[in-house]
Formats: structure tokens, sequence, C-alpha cells
């Protein structure tokens, strides 16, 4: 007889058993049974439209997003109010966020410059020919001007460059003078644009104000063709690259680059309310009125001398008239 403790389990299993796992097995002069096919993802088409990806909820807004003017802009009651006037505020965003620049000319920053420019893997014969020319500008700050020029032309001496391709061991960068901290700061550079020639992983430079020479697409080519930033005397100073007083700009840059990398964080509308704050309260501290003075009582004398004015009759110089003198000269004659 089946032991009634072990019906319980025998039902259980009994429950989990499929039909479909069941099989005969394989008899002589039957066709081999295909393996099962595994699951492979599908093949790839360039022509097929891409699958549409599933849409996931928008990350919660942090502390950073509420200040973020571009974010705010195109909230919805702000971008309503900007179409009711017929302003298209996210063309006008999309518009401001093109790239001012050629793409393809590498931007130098203070973060990558010492992997591009310093630390580049070279080898001893291109080290020796590499030559980097850099145009420092301030296209980012103002859309007109020289640095715009100054821009445009280097642009088109690149383009220029690529078509002939007889520059081999000349790379291009640009320097944005705007968010540009350390390496303006240790090259001494307190203005834009220039463009300088950079050799020997940047221990060489030389630079030149746009001001001063001819900006042309033609003659910056034939420039770094014939190598004529050769006849230009690199900076050579105390506080130039191998001087004695490098440090100085070192730190100096540093230090910089740490007080810019803050207030860049802040918002520019909360940091023109905080300015004017502090300076209001400036203005007032060096305007303000002296203290006043206490007035000091003199006590009075306790025994006063007394004082005695005498007059003095003032004596009668009257002179006569001379009518009277002449009718008492009359009298006398008479007399």
């Amino acid at each position: 007889m089946f032991p009634p403790r072990m019906l319980l389990p025998a039902l259980l299993c009994a429950a989990s058993a499929s039909a479909q796992y069941y099989s005969a097995g394989w008899s002589p002069g039957q066709p081999v049974p295909a393996p099962e096919p595994e699951y492979s993802p599908p093949p790839f088409d360039p022509v097929a439209a891409p699958p549409q990806p599933t849409r996931q909820s928008p990350a919660p807004a942090g502390a950073g997003s509420l200040f973020d003017v571009n974010r705010l802009l195109t909230s919805g009651p702000v971008a309503g109010l900007f179409e009711k006037v017929g302003v298209n505020i996210s063309e006008r965003l999309a518009q401001a966020n093109v790239s001012l620049w050629d793409e393809r000319v590498p931007l130098i920053t203070d973060d990558n410059y010492e992997e591009l420019i310093v630390r580049e893997p070279l080898s001893a014969e291109d080290e020796a020919q590499r030559v980097w020319f850099l145009v420092i500008t301030a296209s980012a700050g103002q859309q007109s001007g020289m640095s715009k020029i100054t821009d445009d032309q280097f642009d088109a001496a690149y383009n220029l460059t690529l078509i002939e391709d007889d520059l081999p061991n000349v790379r291009w960068g640009r320097i944005d003078y705007i968010n540009v901290t350390y390496i303006t700061t240790k090259w001494s550079v307190w203005q834009a644009p220039y463009l300088v020639v950079l050799t020997d992983r940047g221990q060489t430079l030389r630079f030149y104000k746009t001001t001063q020479v001819r900006l042309k697409p033609e003659l910056i080519r034939e420039f770094l063709k014939e190598e004529g930033w050769r006849q230009t005397p690199p900076w050579q100073s105390t506080f130039a690259p191998g001087g004695k007083r490098e440090f100085v700009l070192h730190y100096y840059g540093l230090l910089l680059k740490t007080v810019y990398d803050v207030l860049v964080r802040v918002p520019k509308w909360l940091l023109m309310i905080g300015t004017g704050a502090v300076a209001s309260v400036v203005m007032r501290l060096m305007h303000r009125d002296p203290p006043k003075q206490p007035l000091q009582v003199t006590p009075a004398a306790a025994t006063a001398t007394p004082s005695i004015t005498v007059a003095v009759p003032e004596a009668n110089t009257a002179t006569p008239s001379p009518m009277k003198g002449k009718a008492k000269q009359r009298k006398t004659a008479k007399k």
C-alpha cells in the first residue's frame, strides 16, 4: 500500500510535470531532429529605420536646473508668453547654441592643454618639427570686432592648408580668451586677439598682435610654409617658460582658474545681484559722514574781573561852512 505521507509529494511532482517534454526518442529511419533554435538578435539593416527607444521618465530636476536659464525660457508658461508676442524662443536658443567656429580646429582649454600639446605622443624627429599655430580670440563675448575678423581669416587659412596639404608638421588650435584662464595668465596675455606660434612642447612662444599683421589666408599659409616666424625672437623673460620667475604666473594662473571655476557655476543674474549688493555696501562705507565729535563745555571762571568802559567824548571837529565865514567877514568890514 502506498504510504500516506508520500502521497502529497507525489501529487506535487505530478502537477509540476508537463507533457510537452515527453518524447518517445529517435527511431531508425526517422530524420534527425534539428536542434531548437537559440535566440539571436535581429539582423542589422542599415536601410530600415532605427527602432524607437522607449520613452523614459525625465530625471528629477536638481538644484542646479532651477537656475538654468534655458530651462526656464523653454518652460510652458514662459514659452507661451513669447509666442503671444511672435517670438519663437526655442528657435532663438537653438541659434544661440550654434558653434561660432570651425569645429575641425581643436579647442585648447585649461584641461586638455597638457594632453594635446605638452604630452603629445611624437617621435624625436616629429617633435623637432612640430609647430602649433594658435589663435586667441574673444568671439564668445563679442560677435563683432577684431576677434570675429581674426576667427574668419584663421578658419579660411586652415581650409586653404587642407586643400593644399603641404603643411604636415603644423597643427592648428583655438583658445577662447573668455573661458580659458590658466593658459592666458601663464603666457601673460591680458587681451585678445593674438596669434601664437608654439614650438618645443610649449617652451618656445612667439606672439603676434592681429592689429599689426596682415590677416589674409594666403599670407598666413605662406608665413607658415616659409617658416617666417623664425625671424621673430621668442618670448624671453623671467616669467616666460624656463625663466626664474615662471612659477609666479603658474600659481597665479591656478588661483584665477580656481576662482573662475567657482564663479562660472553661479548664474549670471544671481552674480549680478550679489555684486551689486556688495558694491552698494562698499560705496556706503566709503562715503559715510565722519563721526560727530562731542561739544566741549569750558567751565566759567570762579571770579570774573569787572571791566570798566570809559566813554571819551569826541571833539567837535566840525568845520564851519564857507557861507558863515563870508558873513562874518562882511560884518567886520562894516564896523
